[in-house]
């Protein structure tokens, strides 16, 4: 009922834990609260914020345009509806090193679990679109410094996120990556990775965990969880996947409420309104008042 009882501090360790036990492990993006409590009712490790979702939501495109005080709010929102550790999409840290600082301190105390700081520019654009503008290597670096000087607690995961593979290639990527491990950094998220031999050059490369981006019409083809494992990847994220089903569902409904005058045609596919309660937990809020929910669920057509 309202909050799990697993504290933020809990959910970093058991971050670090399984980052550092193997196998690979699964983060679904979520883009609501109730989201987030059905990835972890479906039993996935951890749970991911996008930053692009998080734009999206408010209507924006990804280009930098939302703000530090937007996203750890809408990311602790969503991080205190579970159990799992969230990773939320820090992008560039919103602003200069002193920013950064800042934004790892807000997310910690919004209860998030980690964060990636990227190596764009602002006005940043989505990692699998072209004609990326790169910071040079000693500003990468003194993000990546200040996000992990700053943070209070040592669990909270400081991952660092580079673009390079797509402007100047594979080997100066790793080349930057190499220098934001020595910066802090205790992950490596490279971005739009071409195939299964990039990431296994990832690998042998840095001797931290690799996060591997599954976004749909992207770069990489959608390669199995298996498939990443074998590569070295340590973490798989599905950003947007959550969102764009919705969204397509939801398109779906409202063109057939336009052609049709009603919805009856597309209601065996939506969450019925006892899954519905479920999720939200009536029967636990019941507990501490017995009127909440002392009513029978109606079925579809009394609904």
């Amino acid at each position: 009922m309202l909050y799990p009882s697993t504290t933020p501090e809990q959910k970093r360790r058991e971050l670090r834990r399984l980052l550092s036990e193997g196998p690979i492990r699964q983060f679904p993006g979520a883009y609501t609260p109730l989201s987030a409590r059905l990835i972890q009712e479906k039993g996935f490790d951890g749970v991911y914020i996008s930053g692009a979702v998080l734009a999206n939501e408010l209507g924006f495109p990804d280009i930098g345009l939302t703000t530090l005080t937007e996203v750890a709010q809408r990311a602790g929102q969503i991080a205190r509806m579970t159990d799992l550790p969230a990773i939320v999409d820090a992008d560039t840290g919103f602003g200069e090193p002193m920013n950064v600082a800042r934004t790892v301190q807000e997310l910690e105390a919004a209860g998030l679990a980690g964060c990636h700081i990227e190596d764009q520019f602002n006005p940043k654009r989505c990692g699998h679109l072209e004609n990326k503008n790169i910071v040079d290597e000693e500003t990468a670096v003194q993000r990546v410094k200040a996000a992990a000087e700053a943070r209070r607690d040592e669990n909270f995961l400081v991952m660092a996120r580079t673009d390079l593979r797509g402007v100047e290639g594979l080997d100066a990527a790793i080349e930057r990556m190499r220098a934001l491990v020595d910066a802090g950094a205790d992950a490596i998220f490279p971005e739009a990775m071409k195939d299964l031999d990039e990431f296994r050059a990832v690998r042998a490369a840095v001797d931290v965990p690799i996060l591997a981006n599954m976004t749909e019409f992207g770069k990489s083809r959608l390669y199995t969880v298996e498939e990443l494992g074998e590569a070295g990847a340590d973490m798989v994220i599905y950003p947007v996947t959550l969102l764009r089903s919705a969204l397509g569902a939801m398109e779906g409904v409202l063109d057939t409420i336009r052609r049709d005058g009603t919805q009856e045609a597309a209601v065996d596919a939506m969450l019925t309104r006892s899954r519905l309660y479920e999720l939200v937990d009536y029967e636990g809020y019941n507990r501490f008042d017995e009127g909440i929910f002392n009513f029978e669920v109606p079925q579809r057509y009394a609904d």
